[in-house]
């Protein structure tokens, strides 16, 4: 039990500590027309990021939404009990994040595993991935 609790705290502290790193050494963000943006932020109203704040691989996707300057919806699975882990678990089939849901009319798709995430971003936003 008290090794248990120990390494939550140490997860915890390590995942914290990496999320302060990224925020400090955050990429660049791809700079677009304000028509070019507008287009995109209306597309990206339909996605959802499901996530927990200290997890490396969620750092990771987050990292590239930052880069792609989307202003995806993110939510905070890590709370037991909590409605965005219940969907996530009701809906999506499993708790595991990150887990981007992307809705399209009646069809939603929710894709795990951030290389996955990452690049149906990049294939999606990020102009020099579609010119190469």
């Amino acid at each position: 039990m008290i090794k248990a609790i120990l390494l939550k705290i140490f997860r915890e502290g390590v995942g914290g500590l990496m999320a302060f790193i990224s925020f400090l050494t955050s990429p660049r963000k791809i700079k677009r027309s304000q028509e070019v943006q507008d287009t995109i932020n209306k597309q990206v109203k339909s996605m959802s990021m499901y996530q927990y704040f200290a997890c490396p691989f969620c750092i990771k996707t987050r990292r590239t939404v930052h880069r792609l300057n989307i202003p995806l919806e993110y939510r905070d699975a890590q709370v037991r009990g909590g409605e965005h882990r219940n969907t996530l678990e009701t809906e999506g089939g499993k708790i595991k994040v990150p887990c981007l849901r992307i809705d399209k009319g009646e069809t939603t798709t929710w894709l795990y595993e951030s290389n996955d995430i990452v690049a149906y971003l990049n294939q999606q936003f990020d102009p020099a991935f579609k010119a190469s």
